[in-house]
């Protein structure tokens, strides 16, 4: 019985936050990506996305192994992927394939890398643009390597790679469903210092991650991700294994009606609370109708920020008042958790505190995320 141990939500290929190969995707090259596990398990598989792809891509290899560093692998771990029996696959426009399970005996909290071998044209590659943690490219078949010498360049995004599901037998994963906060934004690159990282080592439960900075919940953005109520069956719930949903979202949608415009340069609706709380309780039917947890967690303070002004100090208060009083006795959420006040600033609760805050007064730091995590995790 396999589980999920580690996502990404694939977007559509676009410039991003940072450089990145999403358009110009790959060509008789390996790509090698390191991800950390949050659960463990004697055999492992890997799942692929072509979910923005307008034609198939053709896999000529792939192969995993244990993480050493950068982009080596332990010798003796490292073991072939084979799709169906065999040794390349075609993953198909707008759809995604699973490989078959190899073994190798993973830990919790261990990295495992995945190097993929394109021989032909893969045209602009469904990614994830921020990773926070390096992957790398090579010129031509580098599956085999286990030294990391030939690849020469590096990223911060994942591509094609949407999740490694372990045969832990677990049914208790929590999902993680947000934006850049979720997604990690903040914390530091490579360090694994995300909140999801922070909530599996308190819980020992495997912890998905499935943000998308600058995801709204509302609406579609090409840099952003499909809106959170039309993500949320792909993302979260057809991943084995979820048992609870965490949703921290809707501040995008206040932010970026604040500033007039998304940073797409398309014109930003204007959202009031009502609209949010009707997204809010979309993707909690459709988790509830999937069987799940559903917990609410409110929106962090983000007074100072760019996303902040007269508009969304009057609509970020509102939503979080709904989403406090929609816990377990309010009948909507199942349980809430009050990360804004536990974030807050005492002598200016519309900010971020200075000990939390990244220092754009819109992220948090290492420290915060640990204090998030250390929350969720009373009532988990």
């Amino acid at each position: 019985m396999f589980s999920a141990s580690w996502i990404a939500s694939p977007q559509l290929p676009s410039e991003g936050f940072t450089p990145n190969w999403s358009r110009e995707g790959f060509w008789r090259q390996s790509l090698r990506q390191v991800v950390r596990l949050s659960a463990g398990g004697g055999r492992l598989r890997v799942r692929l996305s072509n979910a923005y792809g307008t034609s198939p891509v053709r896999v000529a290899g792939a192969s995993v192994g244990r993480t050493t560093a950068g982009a080596g692998v332990e010798p003796g771990s490292l073991a072939r992927l084979t799709f169906g029996g065999a040794g390349d696959a075609e993953l198909p426009a707008r759809g995604e394939i699973v490989s078959d399970d190899v073994p190798l005996a993973v830990a919790a909290g261990e990295s495992v890398t995945v190097t993929l071998y394109f021989d032909t044209a893969t045209g602009p590659a469904t990614f994830h643009a921020q990773a926070f943690t390096a992957g790398y490219r090579g010129e031509g078949d580098l599956s085999a390597d286990t030294g990391g010498a030939g690849f020469d360049a590096a990223t911060e995004s994942w591509y094609f790679l949407s999740a490694v599901e372990v045969d832990a037998g677990r049914r208790d994963a929590v999902a993680l469903f947000g934006d850049s906060i979720t997604d990690g934004f903040g914390s530091t690159p490579g360090a694994d210092r995300r909140w999801s990282d922070a909530l599996a080592e308190r819980t020992g439960r495997p912890v998905l991650n499935a943000g998308i900075g600058g995801n709204l919940l509302l609406n579609d953005s090409a840099w952003y991700g499909e809106r959170g109520v039309g993500r949320l069956r792909r993302d979260v719930l057809d991943r084995p294994g979820v048992d609870t949903l965490v949703v921290l979202l809707g501040l995008n949608d206040i932010g970026f009606s604040e500033t007039g415009e998304q940073p797409t340069y398309q014109p930003a609706p204007v959202v009031e609370a009502e609209e949010l709380i009707a997204g809010h309780r979309e993707l909690i039917r459709q988790g509830r109708a999937a069987g799940l947890r559903v917990i609410g967690a409110t929106l962090l303070p983000f007074g100072g920020s760019d996303h902040w002004g007269e508009h969304a100090a009057k609509v970020s208060p509102e939503l979080n008042e709904w989403i406090r009083g929609s816990g377990e006795h309010g009948g909507e959420y199942d349980a809430v958790v009050d990360l804004n006040r536990a974030l807050a600033d005492p002598a200016d609760p519309d900010r971020l505190h200075p000990a939390y805050d990244f220092g754009d007064h819109l992220h948090p730091n290492d420290a915060g995320y640990e204090v998030m995590a250390e929350v969720v995790s009373t009532i988990l």
